[in-house]
């Protein structure tokens, strides 16, 4: 027993839990941080927060096929350890930045009339957007291709690595901003960046260690298939049907190691092809992506991004409205990430019982249905929707009346705002509107409302993270070695496509009276990219499409889609 304890301690696939456990750590306390920073350094405004997220938003969208096509080109190891470094370096320097900033903040106010202060806040938000793009590469290449490799030809194992990795990312999700939190609020924002800073640096090089020895304990890992090779297999294995076992043809994806291919001449590319390259590299990722057979489990997936039914920013501020204390919110949050987990189970016990496509099917049911709470909420009493309200009523009258916008609290002090985005109810501690006469203040809100909409929001996790685990792996399986990394950075961008569209809807009805319209709207999306999902598997599988639960879903071809040349 201790043998094998030892053995799956120091096996690849724990050592690449282990490596992701800290690149997700230091990611969410980062990604926590950055924000309350910049509110922090810009007298508690959300502007630069605001131009942080667009610009990150914005990069991912343009950038998401050309980092995945990078990613495609290069050797594995090269890509993994090029993003981690890129990525803790540029962390690093952020916070030594941000602590520069946060001792001399008076002194660089006066140098050149406040720009050398502007060039810092742009020189942050570049450094952080490089760390983010980093970022992206190095789940990309890990999360995506090399936990396949790991688990080789074992879909089972698969699944089990997929569902830890999102289990990992539930835990981090919650625990890591509370750690940095306490870190900021009994310390300050310049201990937070140093903390941040020194995680970083301590992480990279473990990390970096962990990749190099999951490396060398995956021989596999070495060798990769170009687009060449993989369309030459394809001629390959349709004549050798008649005249070659399986195990040869097999044998021949084993023995090409293509990641020092090199054209026999190479020509001369002029300066304008150069230029054009990246938007030939767009263009193409988005048509490969548009051509892919799981194409429209994956557009199923990022519409699900449009979504006001999380636990961010904007869903958080409007629970702040209905009376919901920082102290049940968090509960909440607890809750999620509990419902979470159960997904990630019931992904792996679904896909033993009834095949990888049909638990996308039992899982876009299961959550839809507990959507539909979300909706009924709106209706319910103690729901403020109110759609005569214009939409910028309150930002009006707050501009008339030379009122400055709500923005975020400070980290340690007691919120001051409930939403982000111009929701008009300041708390100041409270769990009701803040009014200067009392007698004006309202009756208590009933809770049937937001007690619906938050169960359904926390019951849909469980379908929801089984649905992300599902195509997840329909990509992984489904799509060719040597277009991985740039099908998954088209799959990222419109993630952040439809993200972005929700934050616009938001900015375009920020009041409480409209956020029921929101709620319906995002119920819709759902809807829709659960369709998108129905067709696809109607497509996949057919007659079989509602064909009994099977013992052994292997047996059933369930991801072997039309055009699949992926060599899982």
């Amino acid at each position: 027993r201790l043998g094998a304890l030892v053995g799956y301690f120091t096996s690849a696939k724990f050592l690449l839990y282990l490596g992701h456990a800290l690149s997700t750590w230091g990611d969410r306390m980062w990604h926590f941080a950055v924000s309350v920073f910049l509110v922090e350094l810009y007298g508690n405004s959300l502007l630069l927060t605001a131009v942080y997220g667009l610009v990150v938003a914005g990069s991912v969208l343009l950038l998401g096929a050309i980092i995945g096509d990078w990613v495609d080109k290069n050797s594995r190891l090269k890509v993994a350890q090029t993003s981690l470094v890129v990525q803790n370096a540029s962390v690093i320097l952020c916070g030594i930045i941000l602590m520069i900033i946060f001792l001399f903040k008076t002194q660089l106010l006066t140098l050149y009339h406040g720009w050398l202060l502007t060039m810092c806040y742009i020189l942050v938000i570049t450094i952080a957007n490089i760390a983010n793009l980093a970022s992206t590469a190095t789940a990309i290449t890990i999360q995506r291709d090399w936990i396949v490799v790991v688990a080789g030809e074992d879909r089972s194992k698969l699944a089990d690595m997929n569902a830890t990795i999102r289990r990992i990312d539930q835990l981090t999700n919650i625990l890591a901003p509370m750690a940095v939190g306490q870190i900021m609020t009994f310390g300050s924002p310049m201990i937070g960046c140093g903390f941040i800073s020194g995680w970083n640096l301590m992480s990279m090089c473990v990390e970096y260690l962990l990749l190099w020895k999951v490396y060398q304990k995956t021989p596999t890992l070495a060798l990769k298939c170009s687009k060449v090779e993989e369309s030459e297999l394809k001629q390959l294995n349709v004549k050798k049907e008649n005249d070659m076992k399986p195990a040869e043809g097999v044998q021949l994806i084993v023995e090409k190691d293509v990641t020092g291919f090199e054209p026999q001449q190479e020509k001369e590319v002029g300066c304008a092809a150069r230029i054009a390259e990246p938007f030939i590299t767009f263009r193409d990722g988005w048509v490969a992506y548009y051509n892919q057979p799981v194409f429209l489990a994956g557009m199923g997936l990022a519409f699900l991004y449009m979504t006001v039914l999380g636990f961010d920013c904007i869903t958080t501020g409007y629970a702040y409205t209905q009376g919901l204390s920082g102290s049940v919110l968090s509960l909440l949050m607890g809750a999620s990430a509990i419902t979470g987990i159960m997904g990630t189970v019931a992904f792996t016990w679904l896909r033993r019982k009834c095949g990888l496509i049909r638990t996308g099917l039992i899982s876009g049911v299961a959550q839809f249905s507990c959507l539909v709470l979300c909706a009924v909420s709106v209706f319910m009493p103690g729901s403020p929707l109110d759609l005569t309200v214009s939409p910028f009523a309150d930002i009006s009258a707050r501009l008339f009346e030379n009122e400055p916008l709500p923005t975020i609290a400070s980290p340690g002090s007691e919120p001051d705002v409930a939403f982000a985005t111009g929701m008009p109810y300041m708390l100041n501690g409270s769990t009701t509107p803040a009014y200067s006469d009392p007698e004006m203040s309202p009756e208590p809100v009933p809770l049937i409302s937001v007690s619906l909409l938050f169960a359904g929001v926390i019951a849909a996790r469980v379908g929801l993270w089984s649905f992300d685990l599902t195509v997840t792996q329909l990509l992984q399986e489904n799509v060719a070695e040597s277009e991985r990394g740039i099908i998954n950075g088209v799959q990222n961008s419109m993630n952040y496509l439809l993200d972005l569209l929700h934050f616009i809807m938001v900015i375009l009805a920020p009041n409480p009276e409209a956020f029921g319209l929101l709620v319906l709207i995002s119920v819709s999306f759902v809807a829709m990219g659960h369709i998108m999902y129905f067709r696809f598997a109607q497509k996949s599988l057919g007659k079989q499409l509602f064909a009994c639960c099977t013992p052994n879903p292997e047996a059933v071809s369930d991801t072997s889609l039309p055009g699949n040349t992926s060599t899982v």
